[in-house]
């Protein structure tokens, strides 16, 4: 009985701290390049109100790459540059995450699909091969199977469409243990408001295979980041949608879209959840990188680099004119 009480009095405790160190966090002021790329400016895109944080480099067929959950455009730094040597190559901070606004919205996936989709038509992309990560591609698979008319094409990188969305439980046992108590009253946003660096560093950690660890530059921005206001709870109401994730898969009947399924051989899906996205999008080509994790093109950007020019350069020609959605 004393145990009960005394743990009932720890938490108790902890719940106003939590709230006190939470409100004394600062998050970074979102600088006018990219430190991984210090000629390549920052831009900004409004869609519904939403300031959206994005790169856009190169020349040529256009390229739009979309980040993982609880991400940012940074983490593609190792694939932008030597794509916009063929390509012109967009990278953007989905909503709620990176230096984007955050919407105090509920975080499902349709509502990503739909600010992805306004970005486009903001930026005036067309024709555009989408290349995402995660929860990037299943927010590409989706437009492609919504039929939005500004996408030539989609590279699913780690597509996160299986297991009612909760694959990041499958990265390590602290993410395990993190996502888990997500959704427990008062003890989950507690333990989110008293995160630290390392168990941050540990959870990005678990994405990674062939690396082991993450860079210090890009794990110190990527924590700092969630130390914006409303960020926790952002990413908070993303884990609590989850399972619209997968949901998106009951649409990729609709794709008529080419489609390349890029898997790491240490993702966090499994096989049989592989096949089933697979079965359901016709004529799909799944492609595996030996030695590699969920965030391959962080973990093996040079074999991500290589399937994706092999894919792109195998398109039909961009059809000539202008396209709405």
């Amino acid at each position: 009985m004393f145990g009960l009480i005394g743990t009932i009095g720890v938490l108790a405790a902890l719940v106003p701290l939590s709230y006190l160190i939470e409100s004394r966090r600062r998050g970074p002021a979102p600088s006018q390049s990219v430190p991984w790329a210090p000629d390549l400016p920052v831009r900004w895109a409004t869609v519904d109100g939403v300031r959206l944080r994005y790169v856009v480099t190169g020349s040529g067929p256009t390229l739009v790459l979309l980040h993982t959950l609880r991400t940012q455009l940074d983490l593609f730094q190792k694939v932008i540059i030597p794509l916009s040597r063929r390509y012109k190559v967009y990278a953007v901070d989905l909503p709620g995450h990176g230096h984007s606004d955050i919407p105090q919205v509920a975080y499902t996936a349709d509502l990503f699909m739909d600010k992805v989709a306004g970005f486009l038509e903001q930026v005036g992309i067309e024709q555009a091969v989408l290349i995402g990560e995660s929860i990037g591609a299943t927010i590409s698979l989706g437009l492609a199977a919504r039929g939005n008319l500004r996408v030539r094409a989609v590279v699913a990188i780690s597509t996160y469409d299986y297991d009612r969305g909760r694959g990041a439980k499958r990265g390590s046992a602290l993410g395990w243990l993190l996502f888990s108590l997500n959704d427990v009253p008062v003890l989950g946003g507690t333990v989110v408001r008293l995160r630290q660096y390392p168990v941050v560093k540990a959870v990005f950690e678990g994405g990674l295979h062939r690396l082991k660890a993450m860079p210090e530059e890009l794990g110190r921005e990527m924590y700092q980041v969630g130390n914006r206001p409303g960020h926790y709870q952002a990413f908070m109401s993303l884990v609590h949608h989850w399972p619209t994730w997968e949901a998106v898969r009951e649409q990729y009947g609709d794709i008529v879209h080419p489609v390349l399924l890029l898997y790491g051989d240490h993702d966090w899906s499994r096989p049989d959840e592989r096949a089933e996205t697979a079965r359901r999008i016709a004529g799909a080509e799944v492609r595996t990188v030996a030695n590699a994790g969920h965030f391959l093109s962080f973990d093996a950007p040079e074999e991500t680099i290589e399937r994706v020019v092999e894919f792109a350069e195998r398109l039909p020609a961009v059809a000539a004119g202008p396209h709405t959605v």
